[in-house]
């Protein structure tokens, strides 16, 4: 590889050592609530904070994913930056992506394509220190076999053009989307819940009006929602807690909800 992002955050929101992380998301893949539901659907909603808190939420999607092993091959991934103000959607312009447990390989090709439509932009600072999307690839990098990634950060964006993105891989069965959002938060156990609850009903309906105070990925996730409900799309809820339930107190928490969007 001639360029590669080194892993950010390792050490902080997950361990740092191959072993170590390998077994963390063993066990929270084998500790996942059962799913009703066993395909893994066209796209995935999953929480990005440090594996102890929203870990157990996230699993909770991609176990979901070990029924398509061999058939995704590349995953479109977006979530929110958070260190460097973005308009519009930044890819980064490096080979790939490392993690305690190895390298993922970008789809350059598809990056560039994007780019000469001017859907995207190549930000390297946007994701130089940027968890949302970096905390994802252990599990991907687990329950997949093998996959190119595009890495999206999505700033301040009209739904529309993240939906126009999502649509050029709607139909390609080996390509799957996965969304980085956290729900609300900093607010008291009960008031989270409630607040986390009518977000919640609004993706279950596909609702593209989301704010920053519902999820913090609510430019990407506005764009999935409004593609998937322009497909005649669904969503199931998988699991929804947060970081009183986890792993933290219960004054100041974060929401977490996953779920699976099916065709």
């Amino acid at each position: 590889m001639d360029s590669i992002r080194q892993a950010a955050v390792s050490g902080m929101f997950y361990a740092s050592q191959g072993e170590r992380l390998q077994a963390d998301v063993d066990r929270l893949l084998a500790e996942a609530d059962e799913a009703s539901l066993q395909e893994a659907g066209k796209a995935l909603i999953v929480p990005h904070a440090g594996f102890v808190y929203s870990g157990p939420v996230a699993a909770s999607a991609y176990r979901l994913l070990r029924s398509a092993r061999d058939r995704i091959e590349r995953v479109v991934l977006l979530g929110p930056a958070h260190r460097v103000f973005l308009r519009g959607i930044a890819a980064a312009s490096v080979d790939a992506f490392a993690t305690p447990l190895g390298l993922v390989p970008l789809d350059r090709q598809e990056l560039l394509a994007l780019h000469e439509q001017q859907l995207i932009e190549f930000r390297d600072d946007a994701h130089e220190q940027e968890h949302s999307l970096e905390v994802q690839l252990p599990f991907l990098q687990t329950v997949l076999e093998r996959f190119t990634l595009l890495p999206l950060l999505v700033g301040d964006c009209d739904p529309a053009q993240v939906a126009v993105l999502l649509q050029r891989f709607w139909q390609e069965p080996s390509t799957l989307i996965v969304v980085s959002s956290d729900l609300s938060h900093f607010h008291p156990y009960a008031e989270a819940q409630a607040l986390d609850a009518t977000t919640s009903r609004r993706i279950e309906s596909l609702d593209a009006s989301l704010h920053g105070e519902d999820a913090c990925g609510c430019h990407a996730l506005n764009g999935l929602l409004q593609l998937a409900r322009k497909q005649g799309a669904s969503i199931s809820k998988l699991d929804l807690r947060n970081s009183g339930d986890t792993a933290g107190d219960r004054d100041r928490v974060v929401g977490y909800g996953s779920y699976a969007v099916y065709q």
